[in-house]
């Protein structure tokens, strides 16, 4: 190993960081780099064409490096950096979302992160919050000049939350005002012109929605085989083959439907322990009835809006015990809550876990952002909502965001110290942080965790996610790569993964919306999966707690980078 090398590594990923931080000052707030908290990223085409030629000289720059020399956790981060760099270049060359994707122009993500947690002083917050209010008019008339045709989901999604941008900022900085009333000059001097510019971009995105449905001018969302292809690995970090995770996916479709049969025959009383369910063979393209019919009697159990925090408040706290009576895991203190999900971020998924940055500093909370349902939902499409997610399905989803999940695999991620470098904090790996969490949904089912009594409710549940998170690697493929139609999907969800009609609905918009990282939770979890195995095969007896500390103790880097920092 070569101390100059390392070092020359170290110089190189700080001036990266620093430079991305610079042009994205919303995902360095994320990251817990406050820095820049007063701006909005500069997305004009000259702002663009700046970034694509530095990106060059950061491709030549970590091509030079002699990575042999480099210590195995600077290896890591070196092809972590190298991959990130290309990641962006295909953004820019080949996915240029800047043009049709109005949902990267909205601010408020990037004020709420300002307002969510108490990382300073809310007087030096807000001051952040007042520098960007003062930049969202020419941000967004520069994305106005930008974007061209846009897909019909897009901007029917941006215009419900570009609606709740324009709710944070009245109501929500009204809220933080009144802790603070010696900031309302300020955000006074800048919030009007905010907001009339918020109206206004709203106002026109509605207007090109109507436009496009007239005359047939709809971008086609889905991004074509190749491009799917090229960004599944960059977003894996992996040389990802699309045609062979999309069919091992279908192998895995086949065995977790024979296994859920198999259970809820169990359930039903229809055959005993060990004998099988339906039998071997192609499943029904329905679903099996027997599963439906378990599937229907535990979606009865239906939480609604005014206890749905309550259940998630409840179910991480028996997850925390059962965790540590089991010893699946050494637990931290870090504080959380659970907490009802802003509208700027509803439309996309029901649950999501929000962590401190990786490099913030601040003792501030993570966040389990549970959604209600939507206002203005009618009752049926509320009723099939809390059919999906009944309380059996809630405690599995408890697990994945939080016990032993996400939170718990972020905390171990933040206490990594192995590398001289940021990188592994401010480029984690998405497949490594979901694989774990569906990883955790098996491994606490399996565990016999009780949720409200049954361990095989949740088991079943647990099963029916796994379908779901197969079918959503087989949609994302075969939506932008294969041509997969509404009805197509649809039929699968319903049937195959005996998912509610609004869900299914709520999927097939996030299968448009979004490319490759519905497919981050399964090839995740392969990966996961394959390696827990591995190092249980290598280490005959050991502790569960001895494994997964093991696995969880490099940051979160892509599995296939991680494995030899193992010893597998």
């Amino acid at each position: 190993m070569d101390s100059h090398s390392d070092d020359e590594l170290a110089k190189l990923a700080r001036d990266y960081l620093d430079d991305q931080a610079g042009r994205h000052p919303d995902a360095a707030t994320e990251l817990g780099d406050h820095r820049f908290d007063g701006h909005l990223a500069a997305l004009s085409a000259e702002a663009l064409a700046s970034e694509r030629q530095a990106l060059d000289r950061w491709s030549a720059a970590v091509g030079a490096l002699d990575t042999a020399t480099l210590a195995p956790e600077h290896q890591v981060d070196a092809a972590m950096l190298a991959n990130d760099v290309a990641r962006r270049i295909f953004e820019l060359d080949e996915l240029r979302e800047h043009t049709w994707n109005p949902l990267l122009a909205n601010p408020g993500r990037a004020i709420y992160q300002l307002l969510a947690r108490d990382f300073a002083p809310l007087p030096s917050r807000l001051a952040s919050v007042t520098g960007r209010l003062a930049e969202a008019p020419a941000a967004l008339a520069t994305a106005r000049q930008l974007l061209g045709p846009m897909p019909k989901v897009h901007l029917e999604t941006a215009i419900a939350q570009f609606a709740g941008t324009i709710t944070l900022v009245t109501e929500v900085i009204d809220a933080a005002l009144r802790d603070a009333p010696g900031c309302e000059a300020d955000i006074g001097r800048v919030r009007p012109a905010a907001l009339e510019a918020l109206s206004g971009h709203g106002s026109w995105l509605s207007a090109r929605l109507d436009e496009a449905a007239m005359d047939g001018g709809f971008a086609d969302p889905r991004i074509g085989a190749d491009r799917f292809a090229r960004k599944l690995s960059l977003t894996l970090n992996t040389q990802a083959n699309a045609d062979a995770i999309l069919a091992r996916a279908h192998a895995d479709l086949d065995r977790v439907s024979e296994e859920i049969a198999g259970l809820a025959a169990e359930i039903a009383g229809t055959r005993g322990p060990s004998g099988r369910g339906s039998g071997p063979g192609q499943p029904p393209a329905d679903g099996d009835p027997v599963v439906r019919q378990v599937l229907d009697r535990l979606a009865a159990d239906a939480p609604d809006d005014r206890n749905i925090l309550a259940l998630g408040r409840a179910a991480l706290a028996a997850q925390t015990a059962f965790v540590r009576e089991n010893r699946l895991i050494t637990l931290f203190n870090d504080p959380v809550e659970v907490i009802e999900m802003p509208e700027i971020d509803r439309g996309v998924a029901v649950a999501y876990c929000d962590s401190p940055g990786p490099l913030e500093t601040a003792p501030t909370p993570t966040f389990i952002a549970i959604s209600p349902a939507p206002a203005g939902w009618p009752p049926p499409r509320v009723a099939s909502f809390y059919r999906e997610y009944n309380r059996h399905m809630m405690h599995n989803l408890m697990v994945h965001e939080a016990m032993p999940g996400h939170y718990v695999q972020l905390q171990h991620s933040r206490r990594f110290t192995g590398s001289a470098t940021a990188i592994r904090a401010s480029l984690r790996s998405g497949s490594f942080v979901e694989g774990w969490a569906v990883y955790a949904e098996q491994v606490m089912a399996e565990k016999g965790y009780p949720g409200e009594g049954d361990p095989r409710a949740v088991r079943v549940q647990q099963l029916k996610m796994q379908l779901r998170m197969i079918i959503n690697a087989i949609l994302d493929a075969r939506v932008h790569g294969h041509g997969m139609t509404e009805t197509e999907a649809m039929a699968l969800m319903t049937g195959r993964g005996y998912q509610e009609e609004g869900e299914a609905a709520g999927k097939w918009r996030r299968a448009q919306l979004t490319s490759a990282q519905l497919s981050t939770y399964y090839v995740g979890y392969t990966e996961v999966n394959d390696l827990a195995g591995e190092l249980r095969a290598a280490s005959p007896g050991q502790p569960d707690q001895a494994i997964h500390d093991r696995m969880l103790a490099h940051g979160s880097p892509p599995v296939g980078l991680l494995r030899p920092l193992t010893g597998t």
